[in-house]
């Protein structure tokens, strides 16, 4: 069941010419269940459940690194190659130098967010 709380960040609206592809995209590369609304609309429920949202058009996708929202993933290559294969574009590679394992990626419909690799997921210590 998801942490609910004052404070929390719920919901994500991510700008998208073509909704379906994008939904693709983020069900491919990140584990995202996408589902159809009561209203047809399309939504989606991160891959544990915590963060919901929708892709809305008519919104222009966010080009250039300002806020930048972060998926936690456990393998930041394989998904960087998942990424770059399903049609979005790194930005920011991953810093060797950096004590943080992360990078700045371009989704199909240009906005620009990042991946983070965590620590525990990555030494196979998944709850």
């Amino acid at each position: 069941m998801p942490h609910f709380g004052n404070g929390k960040i719920c919901y994500i609206e991510i700008p998208a010419v073509n909704v379906e592809p994008s939904a693709g995209f983020y069900r491919t590369c990140f584990g995202w269940d996408i589902r159809t609304r009561g209203d047809g609309s399309t939504a989606f429920d991160d891959a544990v459940n915590e963060v919901s949202g929708t892709w809305v058009t008519g919104r222009a996708p966010s080009h250039e690194p300002g806020m930048i929202v972060h998926i936690m993933v456990a393998n930041i290559d394989k998904t960087i190659a998942a990424i770059t294969a399903e049609g979005g574009a790194v930005v920011q590679p991953v810093d060797p130098a950096s004590p943080e394992v992360y990078a700045l990626f371009r989704d199909p419909c240009g906005n620009v967010l990042g991946v983070y690799q965590d620590p525990s997921l990555a030494a196979g210590n998944q709850p």
